[in-house]
């Protein structure tokens, strides 16, 4: 009865060894394991907001030690940005680099950030959004249930076409040009004369090689990276407005990421902010020359004075929104 006793104790006293050490393992073994997450935006991989997107991967790889991987799909594979807003909000997308349009479902105020030459410099518009005024929006993004990760840039917007050098606003008028879905670009180019045609980004090369639009508005890096010049006669320096790219969330996907490393993914996502807004910075300088030296294409400086003119209607109509206070306070500040 003894011997049995004891085998008895012993076995219990194994098993009791092997619960505890099996948690250790597991937790280990949990450790160890990666969290997958994607990120989707809406621009080619050699842009700066797809360089951004592939920085902003690498930075979160390096930092978690792999404990966090971010896949990235670029140029729509993911759907367009209102449909990887839809994503990040029902938790079927992890992260997405989205521009103003896809916004303003869920915040009206961001269109106003792309309100007619609110900005002359890339420098004056970040300090902006790091400032009082993007904080502002901020709260509002995250009212709405998602995780702000920073401001990204989109550029100051040049605007093309195949038919005439635009050095006055009447140069504009009846020409079909393609904008994204933003209010703030719509209504400007309507104000000059335009008629403003809203077609996907990912389609815009062909509308513009076929005639379905004359003409589109973007900024230099992204009408290199889109190579929308082939098909265009005519770059003109409007600089007619700024616009934001934001990086975003879903609060499902920051809760899958171990709590230890969540502030290593809001690190990443800050570094990745200042070199993509660099990298946009650097490729506009550059391609601004590029642009003048390239066959096949008419580059024009604009004097802005007769644009700006134009478009006072459009400020003044905005600051009757139901946000016309924010709305005021950008226009009270515009540099």
């Amino acid at each position: 009865m003894d011997t049995v006793r004891r085998k008895l104790v012993l076995g219990l006293g194994v098993t009791g060894a092997a619960a505890l050490w099996m948690p250790a393992v597991i937790g280990r073994a949990q450790a160890q394991s990666s969290v997958r997450l994607t990120l989707a935006h809406n621009s080619p991989e050699s842009s700066p907001k797809g360089l951004g997107a592939k920085k902003f991967a690498e930075l979160v790889k390096a930092k978690t030690e792999g404990r966090v991987t971010v896949n990235v799909a670029p140029s729509e594979q993911l759907g367009n940005e209102n449909s990887n807003m839809a994503g990040l909000r029902t938790s079927t997308l992890d992260f997405g680099a989205l521009g103003q349009g896809a916004l303003l479902s869920i915040v009206p105020e961001v269109a106003a950030i792309g309100l007619p030459f609110l900005f002359s410099t890339l420098q004056t518009a970040w300090a902006a959004m790091d400032g009082p005024a993007g904080q502002e929006l901020v709260a509002k993004i995250e009212e709405k249930g998602l995780v702000h990760l920073g401001w990204w840039c989109n550029g100051i917007r040049q605007t093309t076409n195949s038919k005439r050098a635009i050095t006055t606003p009447e140069d504009l008028r009846h020409l079909k040009i393609r904008t994204p879905l933003d209010p703030t670009t719509v209504e400007m180019f309507s104000a000059m004369g335009a008629n403003p045609q809203q077609i996907s980004y990912g389609e815009v090369y062909l509308a513009l090689q076929s005639g379905v639009v004359d003409g589109q508005e973007n900024p230099l890096a992204n009408i290199k990276a889109a190579k929308f010049y082939e098909v265009q006669k005519f770059l003109s320096l409007t600089k007619h407005k700024y616009e934001v790219t934001t990086l975003l969330a879903s609060k499902t996907a920051m809760a899958r990421v171990p709590e230890a490393d969540r502030e290593l993914v809001r690190q990443a996502a800050t570094e990745a902010r200042d070199y993509q807004r660099q990298t946009m910075a650097e490729q506009e300088e550059q391609l601004a020359k590029e642009f003048g030296s390239m066959e096949g294409i008419t580059v024009n400086d604009v004097d802005t004075a007769p644009f700006v003119k134009a478009t006072e209607v459009v400020w003044d109509e905005w600051e009757k929104k139901p946000f016309g206070d924010f709305v005021k306070k950008l226009r009270a500040a515009r540099a």
